[in-house]
């Protein structure tokens, strides 16, 4: 026997000991034996009592009410909302000829942009550009102009006031003043720094220069010093030294301080010095982000919140800093997680922050309310990192545009409208559509089945297996669409292995796929059996006089989708297009994926997704994963793109499903419910589905997961039992072995962006049981509009003067905020 556990000692005078506690074999006494735990019996017809902790072999994820309390699911909620972000790049054209023929060396280069005036940095040489005349190069200036021989590697840029003139600094620690528009040297510092510098910043009329090994710079003129037009000259100008720590990384100046921060030990997370360079003798302080992040990649303030920094972290985290002001030393309020990719630049635009990422996407948040709004969101740079952000502030008042420049790893300049003026255009013209479009109603219905490589033969044995195409069809009063989408047309297990074998290398299956064998004669026959079921039933339901054609037919390893539309319809079409969307296997096999059909209907976009999720009651990443595929790539190709941007939102072409006016979803989603078995037959069983909502995967996702693409998505009201999983002709769900817990994995969805346009009629289930689910549909009323151009034309001219207008006064407060802050 253990020996006995020693007494706790006495924490304060008076304190009793606490009674030595022995093991004994002895049998405890009744009064000290503990009470056995409570139990909770369930009565048929019961309400159920509040669930409790679902098994460890059931789920291991927390009920909504717990997730509501869990750090992560409050971060999650606090990503960014892009449910109506626009895609369309604002690219804007100030100038007479196009920045994209300017080359900027990858890991080399520099920008510097002042109105029409470019300058760039590459391997040996500095280049000017005059954008107002020509995209050809005006001059260059190289080593033996400098008296440095053929070699003039610079690694740091920055205008002096004024914008005539640019400070370079070298990879050897020389500085120079380069008068751009007299095409001349006008001041150098040779080895003014023992090292490369590492940065020029300016700040008001003074300017800083930084090193690698903690040296700065500070150029500040005196007040009554006559400099000449930039207010001050390199060559006639004192620097003092100022000791900062060695190798910042990250260096700006905000509110007339210097934040710096370099990339710490492993572990250590992210340090932010601040250093107020300007006052002689003053001390750099320490501060910390409230939580643990990764290294400080950017930093930048929004003009219409100037007390308020913004720094960018690795792994798409944003920290929020009170600026302080009147001495008060600077602090961590925030931290706000964008997404999964680090931060590589960013900018404050007016009252925007702009971000840029490693997949060179530039982002647009509107960080006033919380969560942030994501307002758009572009892909600039080929899909290389972005790796500078800038707003042209020299030449706000030369331009009279705020003019946003961004460089990027693919060796090309971007030029940016700031303000969004097309999305702001786009929006008024959506508030007043009412003025130019005439709306008519049609109706949509759609159905969902995985019917487990059943076939058609196989609806006979109960009325609900004989009627049920029947009963689908007259579940709404002649509809205009019909969509069917189906799932597990054929044996998926079997199809797997074939899968395997023909990427594996076999060459039996894979001769058997390639010449017509046995599994593509299988599919192609059970494909061919339902589609001649499906035309027979249409027929067969439908008046005579109001008759149908099929306008889509596509099927994908299991997936089958059949649209139909009233012939009276068909001339009102147009931009009709299907594809397919493999999810299976990495994207490379198509047991998991989707079917996505477009077609538009007078001047309104619409898109069917019929999809087949990864199944598992764990595996909710996986399937939000498949989303994230299926809504994000470019599905159609460019040749299957619309062509008439009226009918397509968000600035797209109709190549994505979200740039679609309205959208459903539907398919085995195969989102489960997290509870145990028995929980959730007890409640199917009293028809207490309200019971199961908030343990239901996919509601939970949308409630707690801001990054879940779904998000914007509606659906009915669950008022039907679980469709999954059943034993095949009963109605009695899985009693095999594995015991799989009822699930709602069929359902339909949809995304509008005026929730008028779409009204939901019904949303049911039907009791055909020779699959192991259970079918599903949904009808609606859909206002399609139609677009009179001549009269949009005419109030997008108004909306455009209204922009203009807008337009000046914003940049009139850009001014005002810049030179508050002593940039300009």
């Amino acid at each position: 026997m253990p020996p006995p556990l020693p007494s706790r000692r006495r924490t304060a005078p008076g304190d009793e000991p606490t009674p030595t506690v022995a093991f004994s074999s002895e049998k405890l006494s009744a009064a000290q034996r503990l009470p056995p735990p409570p139990t909770r019996t369930i009565g048929l017809g019961d309400k159920l009592p509040p669930a409790r902790r679902a098994a460890v072999d059931e789920s291991s994820d927390e009920s909504g009410e717990e997730a509501a309390e869990d750090p992560k699911a409050r971060l999650a909620d606090s990503m960014p909302d892009a449910s109506r972000a626009s895609r369309r790049p604002p690219r804007l054209t100030p100038y007479a000829c196009s920045e994209r023929e300017i080359a900027v060396p990858a890991y080399h280069g520099g920008v510097l942009v002042s109105g029409a005036l470019f300058v760039v940095a590459t391997h040996h040489h500095v280049r000017v550009y005059d954008l107002a005349r020509n995209e050809k190069l005006a001059w260059a200036l190289d080593g033996r102009d400098v008296g440095l021989g053929k070699d003039l590697k610079v690694s740091a840029m920055e205008w002096a006031p004024g914008g005539r003139t640019a400070w370079l600094g070298t990879k050897d620690g020389h500085l120079f003043e380069l008068d751009v528009r007299a095409q001349v040297v006008t001041g150098q510092r040779l080895v003014a720094h023992g090292c490369a510098v590492s940065h020029i910043l300016r700040h008001g009329r003074a300017m800083v220069t930084l090193d690698e090994i903690g040296k700065a710079l500070v150029f500040e003129p005196a007040e009554d010093a006559d400099a000449g037009e930039d207010g001050m000259l390199l060559a006639h100008t004192p620097p003092r030294v100022v000791r900062i720590a060695e190798r910042q990384e990250f260096a700006r100046i905000f509110a007339g301080k210097l934040w710096t921060s370099a990339r710490e030990a492993a572990g250590r997370g992210a340090v932010v010095r601040i250093y107020d360079v300007f006052v002689p003798g003053s001390v750099g302080r320490t501060v910390l982000p409230s939580e643990h992040v990764g290294a400080v990649t950017a930093g930048a303030v929004v003009p219409s919140d100037p007390a308020r920094v913004y720094l960018g972290h690795e792994a798409g985290v944003v920290s929020i800093w009170d600026a302080g002001g009147d001495g008060a030393l600077p602090s961590c309020v925030e931290i706000v997680k964008i997404g999964a990719s680090d931060v590589l630049a960013m900018e404050g635009v007016h009252d925007r922050l702009w971000i840029g990422g490693r997949k060179g996407t530039i982002s647009a948040y509107d960080v006033a309310p919380r969560p942030w709004v994501l307002a758009a969101g572009w892909t600039a740079h080929d899909s290389l990192p972005v790796t500078r952000l800038a707003v042209d502030v020299l030449g706000l008042r030369e331009t009279g545009r705020c003019v946003v420049v961004s460089v990027g790893r693919d060796e090309h300049v971007g030029v940016w409208d700031g303000m969004l003026g097309l999305n702001w255009v786009d929006d008024e013209l959506l508030k007043q559509e009412t003025h130019f479009a005439s709306f008519r109603p049609l109706t949509v219905l759609i159905s969902t089945w995985n019917i487990d490589a059943a076939r058609p033969e196989h609806l006979s044995g109960t009325p609900a297996n004989v009627s049920f195409l029947t009963d689908v069809l007259r579940s709404t009063e002649s509809p205009d669409i019909l969509a069917f989408g189906f799932q597990e047309m054929i044996d998926l297990e079997s199809r797997k292995m074939a899968a395997k074998t023909v990427l594996l290398g076999g060459r039996k299956a894979g001769a058997a796929a390639a010449n017509g064998g046995e599994i593509s004669e299988k599919v192609t026959s059970a494909y061919k059996r339902w589609y001649d079921r499906l035309v027979i039933a249409v027929r067969l339901a439908m008046p005579p006089e109001c008759p149908y054609t099929v306008i889509h037919t596509e099927n994908l390893v299991g997936l089958f989708t059949c649209i139909f539309v009233k012939n009276s319809e068909r001339v009102n079409l147009r931009d009709v297009a299907v594809t397919t969307v493999k999810r299976g296997m990495g994207g490379r096999y198509g047991n998991k994926g989707a079917i996505v059909a477009r077609l538009v209907v007078d001047d309104s976009s619409v898109c069917f997704i019929n999809c087949h999720l990864a199944a598992g009651q764990h595996h909710v990443r996986q399937r939000n994963a498949d989303i994230v595929g299926i809504l994000e790539e470019c599905v159609f190709d460019e040749s299957d793109a619309g062509t008439d941007s009226v009918a397509y939102v968000g600035g797209g072409d109709g190549s994505m499903v979200l740039d679609h006016e309205i959208v459903f979803l539907n398919g085995d989603m195969n989102y489960r419910i997290d509870a145990r078995r028995d929980v959730v037959i007890a409640a199917t069983a009293a028809g207490d589905y309200q019971a199961l909502l908030t343990h239901d995967q996919l509601l939970k996702e949308m409630r707690f997961n801001r990054g879940f693409r779904l998000r914007t998505f509606r659906e009915g009201a669950l008022d039907f039992a679980p469709t999954y999983k059943y034993d095949r002709r009963t109605d009695t769900y899985d009693s095999s072995e594995k015991r799989r817990t009822p699930a709602w994995c069929d359902r339909v969805l949809w995304r509008v962006r005026d929730q008028a346009r779409v009204q939901l009629l019904s949303y049911r289930r039907y009791e055909a049981n020779v699959s192991d689910h259970r079918p599903v549909s949904a009808a609606f009323r859909v206002r399609v509009k139609s677009v009179r151009m001549d009269e949009r034309a005419r109030v997008k001219r108004e909306v455009d003067g209204a922009w203009h207008e807008r337009e000046r006064e914003m940049v009139r407060h850009l001014v005002e905020f810049y030179v508050d802050q002593r940039v300009l």
